[in-house]
């Protein structure tokens, strides 16, 4: 019993790490697409609660939404999205970013999730 538990212990703690990996992936890669250009980022996001966006390759998929059955990341059991909103839909210049990695194995569902807010910093 104590072998099977310290085994699962190990392996969750795997995924945790790899699924952080994952998130703070997204979080590198949204940050360039902000810097790349701020009104095509700002496009994604819309008010509270704002979009989801499946993000199982760094790519903008064509439409929003939540990832499909088979939305993995690669060849893994990972699946990565990113909720767009704007805190306050009176400030444009100023978005959050939920990235959520998540997986599922015998011990249930589990996520990773970063939060950032994102400023158009290159406002004249």
């Amino acid at each position: 019993t104590l072998a099977a538990f310290s085994i699962r212990n190990s392996s969750y703690a795997r995924n945790k790490e790899t699924a952080s990996r994952y998130s703070q992936e997204a979080t590198e890669w949204l940050r360039g697409q902000r810097d790349n250009n701020w009104a095509i980022f700002a496009g994604r996001a819309t008010a509270d609660p704002g979009l989801t966006w499946c993000l199982s390759s760094l790519v903008w998929p064509g439409t929003a939404g939540t990832c499909s059955e088979n939305s993995y990341i690669g060849n893994t059991f990972f699946k990565r999205e990113a909720v767009v909103s704007y805190p306050d839909p009176l400030n444009l210049d100023n978005i959050q970013v939920d990235v959520r990695t998540y997986w599922t194995d015998s011990q249930g569902d589990h996520e990773v999730k970063i939060s950032t807010f994102f400023a158009n910093w290159k406002v004249e």
